[in-house]
């Protein structure tokens, strides 16, 4: 009998002060150790194909395959190992190649995931779309601007379900903060702040090579693509996220995370003004993208949110390890989501301001005073600030609940949580981040025609 997940709806009721845990069905728990072809009735079968093998790649087809009724039956990546490897992992039975488009060829697919380097993400999807296959692609949803309305603009005209892979939008810990955030919790935004520190060389995308890179067991002509032409060097494969021929660095690595969750916590489209600063700091191992990374945002009015600020930081350098963090800021108090949770403190403003007249005449300060008692009787007091935890149960993977959400919206052809339009309204900033940093100026974007605009007088400066 097949087990059942706590809805969105339970979790957000049943959360209150201290963590959930207890009050998550044993169900839920269970239903994260599935195996791939759990019960599912034969027509809910999904047969999936990944192009893509390395880490993410391999990451999400193990998210995919614990959701019932979901079966790998192909892979594609340009470097044998991986394709040795998912035979390993995954079976012999496995049809393999080097070529995505015989993957796409194979009609018993219903859906693929897209874990490849970011130049290639807009092509094979929009390749796998004309093929009549569903499209799980990883963030960045596409590496150029230019790239983005193409792309959602198959997906219109093919139906085909597309959701990327930034799975906060999946989140019960982003939806308890959006419900908070809707509530009033912080009254009326002000300022939202965000960052991911690493200090790792895996963090800080420094892979191991494989010992059998070379031409042989590498098609590099296929991985470069559409890229710029260069000789043989397996570094500029295997950590390609170090090079702006392929990827997108920091902001299409992290910052569209960022990005992702605060779109869906306050509704947002996004940015009119993008402006980046940064460096390459450390990790000087031939990357040409920076190892730290700053940006500002501005936010206009809207009729979910009011104009706002917008912080965002990466850095590869910090001790610690990794810690991140979300900040909603507002009047009546402070949303915080990190560690598994989100956390509302509230620090009610006392409505006495107090007075600054000390270097006023005395006779002043006395008529000052007596003025200002008769409005507040009461002497200002430091108001406690109260603290409400709502964590999601131990176990708990947002990765998951999005394959969930994928696999459901290819089953009943519903709209995906994370579609294109929403995907590179998230993904627009993020890249525009990198334009303002190589650039070296402020970026205007209009995030409702999701176009750069020409317009100065952008931002929250309302």
């Amino acid at each position: 009998m097949r087990t059942r997940r706590p809805s969105r709806r339970e979790f957000l009721k049943t959360a209150a002060a201290g963590t959930v845990a207890a009050s998550i069905p044993t169900t839920f728990l269970r239903a994260q150790e599935r195996p791939q072809t759990a019960d599912a009735p034969p027509n809910e079968r999904v047969q999936i194909a990944l192009i893509g093998a390395g880490g993410q790649g391999t990451s999400d087809t193990l998210s995919a395959l614990r959701v019932p009724g979901v079966e790998l039956t192909a892979v594609s990546d340009i470097y044998d190992g991986r394709l040795t490897r998912a035979k390993e992992r995954w079976g012999s039975q496995l049809f393999a190649s080097r070529d995505y488009r015989e993957v796409l060829a194979r009609p018993e697919i219903d859906a693929v995931i897209i874990a490849t380097p970011d130049h290639w993400h807009q092509r094979i999807a929009i390749d796998a779309m004309k093929a009549g296959k569903d499209v799980y692609v990883e963030k960045p949803m596409v590496q150029k601007i230019e790239e983005g309305q193409p792309l959602a603009d198959v997906a219109k005209q093919t139906t085909r379900i597309v959701q990327v892979g930034s799975q906060r939008v999946s989140s019960i810990v982003y939806a308890k903060a959006r419900e908070l955030y809707r509530a009033g919790a912080i009254g009326d935004l002000v300022l939202v702040e965000a960052w991911i520190n690493r200090n790792s060389a895996m963090g800080a995308w420094q892979y191991t090579l494989p010992l059998d890179a070379s031409p042989q067991t590498i098609d590099w002509d296929r991985f470069i693509g559409h890229a710029p032409k260069r000789p043989f060097e397996p570094v500029r494969l295997f950590r390609w996220r170090n090079y702006r021929d392929y990827g997108t660095g920091i902001p299409g690595d992290l910052f569209v995370h960022l990005f992702t969750g605060i779109h869906y916590v306050l509704d947002s489209m996004g940015p009119t003004r993008v402006i980046a600063t940064g460096g390459l700091r450390y990790w000087n191992d031939g990357r040409d993208v920076p190892d730290v990374m700053l940006g500002l945002y501005d936010y206009p009015k809207t009729a979910s949110h009011p104009a706002f600020t917008l912080s965002l930081k990466v850095n590869f350098e910090e001790g610690g390890g990794e810690n991140q963090a979300f900040r909603f800021v507002g009047p009546e108090g402070v949303l915080t989501i990190g560690g598994g949770g989100v956390t509302l403190s509230k620090k009610p403003r006392p409505k006495d301001p107090g007075l600054s007249i000390d270097t006023y005449p005395k006779a002043m300060q006395e008529e000052i005073t007596k003025a200002h008692r008769a409005k507040f009787p009461d002497q200002p007091e430091l108001q406690p600030v109260s603290e409400e935890l709502f964590s999601a149960p131990p176990g708990y993977s947002d990765q998951y609940e999005h394959f969930v959400n994928f696999f459901e919206s290819v089953r009943t052809r519903k709209p995906s949580v994370e579609d294109a339009v929403f995907s590179f309204r998230a993904a627009a900033p993020a890249l525009l981040t990198n334009d303002s940093y190589f650039e070296g100026r402020a970026i205007a974007w209009d995030p409702e025609a999701m176009k750069r605009s020409s317009r100065t007088d952008t931002g929250s400066r309302q």
